[in-house]
């Protein structure tokens, strides 16, 4: 009688969760193939240690979060030694000495302590097979980010993660990825992280997407003082091969995103029809090593679009000769971007070189609207609450 009451509960819980808890969508472009937890019956975690295991384990998942995980206090806070390498005014942030970071390169900084969150500085290893999905627009995780290491077939869908020693730079990540495959990442709202909002590391990072997410960078504390978020994206991998589109970047101030910096180490980064609004700063910085294609963005209000001095090729037309100047290689024409009340566009980028790194059959058949209606398509549905 026990377990026939115990069977009844257990099919009640599962017939109540609501029908649309996969996955919502195809997922496209280089991260096309990505089926994370497929069709596996969603689990909705019952506390953070629970989830922790979960997002790290062996085991094919499709975990559901109903609510903010909030990992914060969790592991206490740390004292330790910091430095002041910004000293604009207001709200500096401030940056962690980690690995002698104030010493090696801001030697000349003020130093001084800080108290921060451990919980931000040691990200939740996601393994394999995994599709993290939040339900409604209640699924999050606060104080800490997530970090996949050489894992594949990853799916992170419809969740907010914030608040992640918002003040400190090396108070933590929200998504790091250092080295990769099949990954989807895609309708998420990132906001108040300490560092990068999603980065890459050494190790390549390829058939991933970045789509249909809110990168919002109006925050407390700037390394620009001025309100506005200046670590967005960095894209530095040996090999990285991602298609970063349908994105809205507001209120960020550099790094959206940068892509290479290694000599010896190529990145190819097709980054269309996101919607970049109120960047005091840059957006694109294409540095060595980086290829980085340009189709369908709107620049609304964007000091600089594409950063100068950097030695990465990067290609975004705007003129009609210049979206003509694709379809040698990839048999069909670009599509123009458009910048208004912003930096000149395309700036420094009209390196028709870049395009040798986009004659696959994805960017070849890459289905990519005209810049004029990302705006009022990216706002209405980029970020969590959209989807499932």
């Amino acid at each position: 009688m026990v377990l026939a009451v115990f069977y009844l509960l257990v099919a009640i819980n599962v017939a109540s969760l609501p029908k649309s808890t996969l996955a919502v969508g195809t997922p496209f472009g280089l991260g096309s193939a990505t089926t994370g937890g497929g069709n596996l019956t969603p689990t909705v975690p019952s506390s953070i240690a629970q989830l922790t295991t979960w997002l790290s384990d062996s085991t094919a998942r499709v975990i559901l979060l109903d609510k903010v995980f909030d990992y914060t206090s969790a592991e206490g806070t740390i004292t330790g030694a910091a430095c002041a390498p910004w000293t604009c005014s207001p709200n500096p942030q401030l940056a962690i000495d980690a690995n002698s970071w104030c010493e090696n390169y801001e030697a000349g900084a003020a130093k001084t302590t800080v108290t921060y969150n451990v919980a931000g500085t040691t990200p939740l290893k996601v393994g394999s097979n995994k599709t993290l999905l939040g339900k409604g627009s209640s699924g999050g995780i606060r104080g800490k980010g997530l970090k996949i290491t050489g894992a594949s077939n990853i799916i992170i869908q419809n969740i907010k993660i914030t608040d992640i020693n918002a003040r400190f730079v090396w108070g933590g990540d929200a998504i790091q990825i250092d080295g990769g495959s099949r990954i989807w990442i895609d309708h998420n709202t990132i906001q108040n992280i300490g560092r990068q909002m999603v980065v890459t590391g050494y190790g390549a990072v390829t058939a991933t997407t970045i789509s249909n997410n809110v990168f919002n960078g109006d925050a407390t504390y700037s390394a620009t003082c001025n309100g506005e978020h200046y670590w967005t994206a960095l894209f530095t991998g040996s090999g990285d091969q991602i298609t970063f589109a349908r994105n809205y970047l507001y209120k960020t101030s550099g790094r959206g995103p940068h892509v290479g910096g290694t000599s010896g180490y190529y990145q190819n980064l097709h980054v269309y029809n996101n919607y970049f609004v109120s960047v005091l700063g840059h957006a694109v910085d294409p540095q060595v090593g980086s290829k980085v294609l340009l189709e369908g963005n709107y620049f609304n209000t964007v000091t600089t679009p594409i950063l100068t001095g950097g030695t990465g090729q990067a290609f975004a037309p705007v003129t009609a000769a210049q979206v003509a100047q694709c379809t040698a290689l990839l048999g069909r024409n670009c599509v123009a971007n458009v910048a208004t009340a912003s930096g000149a566009l395309p700036g420094v980028a009209t390196d028709a070189g870049t395009l040798n790194g986009f004659t696959d059959s994805t960017a070849k058949s890459a289905s990519i609207m005209a810049a004029s209606a990302v705006g009022a398509y990216v706002q209405a549905n980029a970020g969590v609450g959209i989807v499932n």
